[in-house]
């Protein structure tokens, strides 16, 4: 049996009605209006959607609407990055993080330097570590990579960058690295930048120990990867460990 309802139970439901209208009405009255103009697109990764998407950057003007027209001015919004497929608003520094293509590209890069760094310090006349390396630089999606032509990268990056074979690393060996790895780090988890580490410390292993000058260069590269001295020391041990 349904409990019996009071007076007062009619009068509360009567009461609310006006109320939730009122506001709806009021809502439909005055408020707040923002007109966006697009001011530039492009292709950006979509948080919202999880991929690259083209995108709208906006900027808007407020204005106070009553009745349905905009009457009083209140100052610019925006700038802000509208998803063409899913119409999420972001910030416009969602634009700092790169495309799944531009990062893909960015990550083949990084090996490339690194396997080219390494070599120059003097691997590229041992064949057991340019057999590593052109497997890392396949790997990485360089498919036509033969010997005569990393050869031919490896020497006309230390002529570029000013080679030393002592243990301090280049001023231009530094640079470069610097300049490839610098910006992925930061869109690279943990394990992804200590990965990139590892290969280029396999092809320095290949043909024995490692040398003063590989030392070096691979710890330039983990200071461009943003991983700390004692880090980069234990992955040096680590990649010395057979697998």
């Amino acid at each position: 049996m349904l409990p019996e309802r009071g007076p007062n139970d009619r009068k509360a439901r009567i009461s609310a009605r006006p109320v939730s209208r009122g506001r709806a009405l009021c809502r439909r009255v005055i408020g707040m209006h923002t007109a966006w103009d697009a001011v530039g697109d492009g292709e950006f990764f979509c948080p919202a959607c999880g991929g690259d998407r083209n995108y709208q950057r906006l900027t808007g003007r407020r204005r106070f609407v009553l009745l349905g027209l905009p009457i009083v001015p209140r100052g610019a919004a925006g700038p802000v990055i509208q998803c063409a497929a899913c119409q999420e608003l972001s910030d416009p520094d969602v634009l700092d993080h790169p495309t799944t293509t531009r990062l893909s590209a960015m990550l083949r890069d990084a090996v490339h330097t690194v396997v080219l760094a390494v070599l120059s310090t003097g691997g590229a006349t041992a064949r057991p570590a340019l057999d590593t390396a052109i497997g890392t630089l396949r790997a990485a999606g360089y498919d036509d990579c033969s010997e005569e032509q990393l050869v031919a990268l490896v020497a006309a990056l230390a002529a570029d960058t000013g080679r030393a074979t002592e243990p301090d690393c280049a001023p231009g060996l530094a640079i470069e690295l610097h300049e490839a790895l610098g910006p992925l780090a930061p869109h690279l988890a943990p394990a992804g930048r200590e990965a990139l580490l590892l290969q280029g410390a396999r092809i320095a292993l290949a043909d024995g120990p490692y040398t003063p000058a590989e030392r070096d260069v691979l710890a330039t590269a983990g200071c461009a990867l943003t991983i700390c001295s004692e880090d980069v020391t234990r992955l040096l041990a680590t990649a010395r460990t057979p697998s």
